[in-house]
């Protein structure tokens, strides 16, 4: 055993000596240096002066937000803070902020504030990693390019996070806040969703009646930000459906959303359909199944999803 630990010496003896000499050698070769790393100061180069006072839309916005997080999170999540930073005015600017934002030691967020066991906050790297964290930083990369422009304006927002203070990057123009990472990935949303029938016409030959069903997600200051949803409408004479029809939708701003919806029985006692609806924040992914027709949701982020049949009598 003595005679090998000697032997493991003199070879590491000799390979220290060899790569100093192969150092030596190529000391003159220009080396390759890593990727410069942009920060907060990189950006601030790329702003000018802009509005001297937030405007009271995007004051009242980030006011009503504070009230959504106290009332349904308590103090788990609060802005502590906004700090003006001024307008963007540079091509160079708008990139560094997409660095920025999709960084992963930059603060995210996620899930429905109304039901805050799903709220998760912390840094991009420490919620995501491997194929999760390059699909992650893509999506809002993606998302904020198609936001942030030229003129936008921007805030700096300080945050307190069960104990942790961290600040985001807001940004804002005159319709009100367009991005931030913490924004961006929280929502408001009742996931029982929301259901209406039409009044029956008797009076009409052919007698109609439809029935709707959707889901709303909502923005923490409490506008709307997205919807998915159906609606089937059967025709009928007494009690046969001679025809029936459907529709669906699906939106959601800074976000992804898919609806799809078919008729499975349209003439007899009663009409029916499927449908397979879907929205998410930019972190996630939504995929449609038309093999099982359902959407299915992959990757990390707020969402709702809905498959599902649904009959209609008359």
């Amino acid at each position: 055993m003595k005679k090998l630990v000697t032997t493991f010496k003199l070879f590491a003896v000799i390979s220290v000596l060899t790569l100093t000499a192969c150092q030596d050698e190529t000391s003159e070769m220009p080396q390759e240096s890593p990727a410069a790393k942009v920060s907060a100061s990189d950006l601030k180069k790329e702003i000018t002066p802009g509005l001297k006072a937030v405007p009271d839309h995007v004051q009242a916005q980030i006011n009503d937000s504070k009230k959504n997080l106290e009332q349904y999170l308590k103090n788990d999540l609060q802005i502590t803070g906004i700090t003006i930073l001024g307008k963007l005015s540079t091509q160079k600017g708008i990139e560094i902020s997409q660095d920025l934002i999709s960084d992963r030691n930059q603060f995210t967020a996620e899930g429905n504030i109304l039901e805050p066991e799903t709220v998760k906050v912390s840094k991009i790297g420490s919620l995501f990693s491997g194929d999760q964290l390059s699909e992650a930083q893509k999506g809002l990369k993606e998302a904020a390019s198609e936001q942030i422009k030229t003129g936008t304006e921007v805030l700096e927002i300080s945050w307190n996070y069960k104990g942790e203070e961290f600040t985001s990057l807001c940004f804002y123009n005159e319709s009100g806040i367009i991005w931030d990472n913490v924004f961006a990935g929280l929502v408001m949303m009742d996931t029982r969703g929301n259901s209406e029938t039409s009044p029956i016409n008797s009076q009409a030959k052919v007698a109609s009646k439809w029935y709707k069903q959707w889901w709303t997600a909502n923005w923490l200051w409490g506008s709307k930000r997205g919807e998915i949803g159906y609606q089937i409408t059967i025709y009928y004479s007494g009690s046969t459906v001679s025809n029936v029809d459907v529709s669906d939708w699906g939106n959601i701003s800074l976000g992804k959303a898919k609806s799809e919806s078919k008729v499975t029985k349209r003439t007899g006692a009663y009409g029916q359909c499927r449908y397979a609806l879907g929205l998410c924040t930019p972190t996630g992914s939504l995929s449609f199944n038309s093999s099982n027709f359902s959407v299915s949701f992959s990757g990390l982020g707020s969402n709702i999803v809905s498959n599902g049949t649904k009959s209609l009598y008359p």
